[in-house]
């Protein structure tokens, strides 16, 4: 029942909405994980980053992209808890009293070894429109524990335009995805932790509607 509900959803509002509301432009979409276990890294200033990255995959594998999510945000209330859990099916993390990763990230290997595709914004949450914030570091934890997954770094660029954090209506603006190639694991933390970011810096150099506002500062 859920992944019909979810089908229905993506299919009649939200690739609808993507394709007529924002002019998207996605970079080496060929990257993008078909099958897992695949972790997506992505930089965070928006709602509509989710929503975004979920309709890049076809309505028929879009049960297996799991959303991670704080679970004190989007379970606070009853009726987004449901529709979060049973429409979006996101991954409820919660981000205070946990202090072993194990049991943090628990329900994360459990989608991992059933071949999902995890998104995860390790900036933690929405930042200011168009900056990367400082990576946390809970996604080199989740990795240790599976090093040979599939990571995969996406740039999204435009978005915090369209549908910045504090708002409610959609703006149509041109936005960018850029996908990376696949990031291999690296027991240093500081070092992984930086290897993400340099990923999304770079890919952030890509994204056509950045330069546009570049040139026009200039």
């Amino acid at each position: 029942m859920n992944r019909i509900l979810k089908i229905l959803f993506f299919g009649l509002f939200i690739k609808p909405i993507v394709l007529l509301g924002l002019g998207l432009n996605v970079f080496f979409k060929f990257r993008l994980p078909q099958t897992g276990p695949a972790i997506i890294v992505a930089n965070h200033n928006s709602h509509l980053d989710t929503m975004v990255l979920m309709s890049l995959y076809p309505l028929s594998q879009i049960h297996r992209v799991r959303p991670v999510a704080a679970a004190d945000y989007f379970l606070a209330n009853r009726y987004i808890a449901w529709f979060s859990l049973n429409v979006i099916g996101i991954i409820p993390i919660t981000r205070s009293q946990i202090t072993d990763k194990t049991v943090l990230f628990d329900k994360c290997y459990q989608a991992l070894d059933n071949g999902d595709i995890l998104l995860i914004f390790p900036e933690g949450s929405r930042g200011a429109p168009e900056q990367l914030s400082a990576l946390k570091k809970g996604i080199y934890h989740l990795v240790k524990a599976r090093p040979d997954v599939n990571v995969v770094p996406v740039m999204l660029h435009g978005l915090g335009r369209a549908l910045p954090k504090g708002e409610a209506i959609l703006v149509p603006f041109n936005c960018d995805v850029v996908i990376g190639e696949s990031l291999p694991f690296i027991e240093d933390s500081p070092r992984y932790i930086a290897s993400i970011s340099d990923a999304l810096n770079t890919l952030l150099a890509l994204c056509l509607t950045r330069q546009a506002v570049v040139e026009d500062d200039e």
